[in-house]
Order: structure tokens, then sequence, then C-alpha cells
């Protein structure tokens, strides 16, 4: 049974190479067909006209609508009068709207474990600092449990230009913005969170697994040759040493000491000895510990802004045609895989 088990498997890995192998020939072949030019274009949304609209399609159904007898109606029809006539909220009045008014750019970050939006953010952010008439503010609704470090480390950059060139940048987060995600928070000058967003993990992680044993069980062997002796520490497929163990462990805490750095110039006031454990903190705690400055959810922020200001959204979008997009995911899910667990060095495996 021992040995039919032992050749099953042998056959479905042979199996599962053959296709991988042809999957990555025919994603290659149409990665290679994609034209080299890149298409795509910034997006420009009014959202102060968006938001006025609103305001009068609801104005208008109120008007000729009565309300309902009972009091529980009666409440919700003054409360919302009261928002339209500014009683409770200013309203957004064309008056208001004209071109004299200074812009609020609105940017939007949602993150994955690769920041792969952050090539985005960048035409966003080149769009912003290209402006002759430079924006009031900008703010981004950000949303990121983190991920690779040279993605985030990026995207933090990309932030840090807007800072560096006077624009005021606040950081709006309703759910999450923790690790990579919190390392582009702090980029802000204002940090503005949910009474739940998830603020902080100040920490690095990295997990590898290592298949050494189960092929040397099978008589296969891996060489791995390097020139250098820390171009690999912890490999998937080689025999891991104590001394690979320890290097690895090093640049763990490295790249620890650069986030921390990171924070530390940007939020001075933060106590990171007590902070940077890692731990997670909501909304509330995370204002009392001072890893965000108010609590508020992004859309009253948007309409706190738009009292005085004309709402812009920017947003790059990257033109993809069928075959194009049949090649990026083809290519991404079988390329990646093979290169994350066989080639990647352990730099690749640490994650903020």
């Amino acid at each position: 049974m021992t040995e039919f088990l032992a050749e099953y498997g042998l056959f479905l890995l042979k199996t599962i190479t053959i296709i991988a192998a042809l999957l990555v020939i025919v994603g290659v072949s149409t990665k290679l067909a994609i034209e080299d030019e890149e298409k795509g274009r910034i997006v420009v949304t009014d959202l102060s006209l968006r938001i006025e609209k609103e305001h009068k399609n609801l104005e208008l159904l109120l008007k000729t609508q009565n309300p309902d007898s009972t009091g529980f109606h009666r409440k919700l029809w003054k409360k919302l009068k009261g928002i339209l006539t500014g009683e409770n909220r200013g309203s957004v009045t064309p008056e208001k709207q004209s071109d004299e008014q200074p812009i609020a750019v609105v940017l939007e970050f949602k993150g994955d474990i690769k920041a792969s939006q952050v090539k985005g953010l960048s035409r966003e952010v080149t769009a912003i600092l290209s402006l002759e008439n430079k924006p009031e503010v900008v703010i981004i609704k950000l949303t990121s449990p983190g991920g690779l470090v040279h993605g985030y480390g990026l995207a933090s950059s990309q932030l840090s230009r807007i800072r560096d060139a006077g624009i005021p940048l606040k950081a709006c987060v309703d759910t999450v913005a923790a690790s990579g995600g919190y390392m582009m928070a702090v980029c802000a000058e204002e940090i503005i969170a949910a009474p739940f967003a998830v603020l902080g993990s100040i920490g690095v992680v990295a997990q590898i697994p290592n298949i050494h044993r189960f092929l040397k069980n099978r008589d296969v062997d891996v060489e791995l040759h390097t020139a250098g002796d820390n171009k690999r520490t912890l490999t998937m497929l080689g025999e891991n040493t104590p001394e690979g163990r320890k290097k690895f462990k090093e640049d763990l805490e490295q790249t620890h000491i650069l986030f921390k750095d990171w924070i530390r110039v940007r939020r001075p006031s933060l106590n990171l000895e007590e902070l940077a454990d890692g731990s997670i903190f909501y909304g509330s705690d995370a204002l009392e510990k001072g890893l965000c400055d108010r609590l508020a959810v992004s859309d009253d922020v948007l309409i706190e802004f738009s009292q005085t200001c004309r709402l812009i959204s920017i947003k790059w979008h990257e033109k993809k045609s069928l075959a194009e997009r049949f090649g990026r995911d083809l290519s991404n899910t079988v390329s990646d895989r093979i290169e994350t667990l066989v080639t990647r060095t352990g730099r690749d495996f640490m994650q903020l």
C-alpha cells in the first residue's frame, strides 16, 4: 500500500509539473504578445457635484411625500429636513460650488499582500503634483492589512511625495490600516479612524515552508549554489542551517528597526517601545495611544470638506484587452506561484 501511494504521488507530481509547464508557456507567449506601451488614463470624478445631486434628489423626495403619522416617522422627517436645510449639518448648495473654491483631492487605496495598487497610486500622485494650482488638501481612503515590505515601502514613499510637496495629507481608515497599511497612514499629517478600525501591528513576520526531508526520503536531491554566504538564508527545498536561520532573524530585526524609524520620524509622539510589538488596536484605543488623531468615518470627513472645498476624486484606470487580462491572470497564477515557492529570497517572505 505504501509503495502504491508513493508511486501515485510521483505520478501526480509529474502530471502537475507538465501541466504547470504548459501553462507557463501559454502565459509567457500571451504576455510577449502584449504591447509594451502602457495604456491607461486618469479618471476625474466631481464628488461635490455627486453630493449636490443626491441632496437635491432627497430634498425633492421629501417635498413630494407626506410623513407617516407615527411619532418615529415624524422624528425621522424632522431630522432629514434639518440635515437638508443645514440646521444639523451644512448643506451643499450651488452657491458654495464655484470656480473660486479650493480643491480637495480624494484618493482611494485598497491594498493586497503585494500592494499591487501602488502603480496606480504613483500615477495619481504624479497627476496631483503636476497640477498648476495645488489642492488645498489630499484625502486618502486607506484600506490594507499590510503585506510585502518592498511593495508597501514604495506605496508609503509615494504618499510622502504629497507631504514633501507641502500639500496637507489626511488618511481616513474605515476598516483596517495595519502593518504596511499603517506604514502608509503615518505619511499623513492627520489619521482619522472609524471607532472599530484596526490600526497598528507595527511588526514584521515571515513564514517559509520547507519540504527538504520529504524530498530526501524520496531520493530527490536539491543543489543550491551561491556566491556570497548570505545570498540565500532559508529556502523551501534545501536544507536550512543554524547560520541561515540566524541571518534570517537578523534581517527580520533590521526590517523592524527600519519600520519603527519610518514611523518615529512622522509620528514622534508615539511610544514605540510600547506599541511596536506587533499588537493591533481598534479605533478608540488607537486614539488613546496616539496611533490616530480623531474618530470619524470617511463619509463624514468628505462631507466636512465639501463645505469649503470642491471634492475631486482622482483614479488611475489601466485599460487591458481580453487577451491581456487573460495573459496577466494566467502568468500571475502560474509564474508567481512557482517563483514564490522556489526562487524567492528570504526578504520576499517578510511581511509588514
